[in-house]
């Protein structure tokens, strides 16, 4: 049998990434203590950075099989064990830097992560579910995606994710849970059951302050923002946190639908932010004999974006239309999003497609501010 060393041990758990921060927890102080008994058996003790870490059986189930899989371990055991404020304090060093403040990282120069801000200029288009569900598809295809659910007063996104968990606090980051490989936060997981948010737009614009900078997201690939209805606090202070951010505007065929989503994407014109594309829902119904029944009119999602391109003189395509469909709402209900519990479904497929004309969108100044005066002409 293979001689089993203390080195062996820590080689096999420098594989194993913390489930929240996603980084090995090697390098992030988490291992406390390897011992190797003279029979192979091996205890190893890992810090947990709160007592009431929702991962700690995630992390017990990932040390124990990566040691398990050292060539001639025996018996293991695993400890789990507390991290001191101090150990904490250079763990959120370590993480974000000794910054006085925190910063949001995706307004810094040089940032790479591709920030969505799906709006639609009315509620009831489907902007949430449109929202988990290109993160979802997004995060399926390898990318690191965050959710910030942005409509504090009509939060939904944890329920469409099929998550109840809480966020875990580390100093002064706030670790957000995980569904379908998507990070997310919701103002609805720091309050108690339905209870509704009632502020003024001061409180939003912290809120969301708070959201984007407190929160340790990551190095991130894809932020999305599920934005509250028309052009209000929220919109404003995004356009002011994250100038970068581009805006994704969501709309239904219908006419005074789409009139109104063409004054929520207008907004970019004042705040000089670039408008990814338009999507439509709720685009047609398929009927059993194959044929289509437009419930909700035709067209209005290419009026919203020709409209758009005229208006701000660059060219805002229409990403794609999707079906009313069933099960789209079902799977917003259950929590599954319906491109991973139903990716062959119509609504699936156009929400797939989608996702991946966002996805492949090459870096570099695509959505970044180029200050552009739009009130002169030359």
């Amino acid at each position: 049998m293979p001689v089993v060393t203390e080195s062996d041990v820590r080689g096999a758990l420098a594989k194993v990434n913390d489930p929240e921060i996603r980084k090995p927890i090697t390098e992030l102080g988490m291992v406390k203590s390897v011992e190797v008994g003279d029979d192979g058996s091996v205890q190893v003790v890992i810090y947990l950075t709160t007592s009431a870490c929702p991962m700690k059986g995630a992390i017990t189930e990932r040390v124990t099989k990566a040691v398990n899989d050292v060539p001639g371990v025996g018996a293991i055991d695993v400890t789990l064990d507390v991290m001191d404020d101090e150990q904490r304090t250079e763990l959120r060093k370590k993480l974000r830097g000794d910054n006085a403040e925190p910063v949001i990282p995706f307004a810094q120069p040089g940032s790479l992560t591709r920030v969505y801000a799906v709006a639609s200029g009315k509620g009831g288009v489907g902007k949430s579910s449109v929202t988990v569900n290109l993160a979802a598809a997004m995060a399926a295809r390898g990318l690191s995606v965050g959710v910030l659910d942005a409509d504090i007063y009509g939060h939904s996104v944890p329920r469409m994710l099929g998550t109840d968990q809480r966020p875990t606090q580390v100093e002064r980051m706030i670790m957000p849970p995980q569904a379908h490989d998507v990070k997310v936060i919701s103002i609805s997981m720091f309050t108690k059951g339905n209870t509704p948010v009632v502020w003024r737009g001061p409180m939003l614009h912290r809120a969301l302050q708070q959201f984007l900078a407190d929160v340790f997201w990551g190095d991130l690939d894809v932020l999305l923002l599920d934005l509250p209805p028309g052009t209000g606090d929220v919109a404003i202070s995004l356009a002011q946190l994250i100038p970068n951010a581009e805006i994704l505007v969501v709309t239904t065929p219908q006419l005074a639908a789409a009139e109104v989503a063409e004054r929520a994407g207008s907004i970019a014109l004042q705040t000089r932010q670039r408008i990814a594309g338009v999507i439509e829902n709720m685009s047609w119904l398929d009927l059993p004999d194959g044929s289509r029944m437009e419930l909700y009119g035709s067209g209005g999602g290419q009026t919203v974006a020709e409209n758009l391109t005229r208006a701000i003189g660059a060219n805002v395509p229409l990403l794609g239309q999707i079906p009313l469909e069933q099960k789209l709402r079902e799977s917003g209900d259950e929590g599954t999003p319906i491109v991973l519990s139903d990716p062959e479904s119509s609504s699936a497929k156009a929400l797939l497609e989608i996702s991946e004309k966002l996805a492949v969108r090459r870096r570099g100044l695509a959505g970044m501010s180029l200050n552009i005066d739009t009130t002169r002409h030359l």
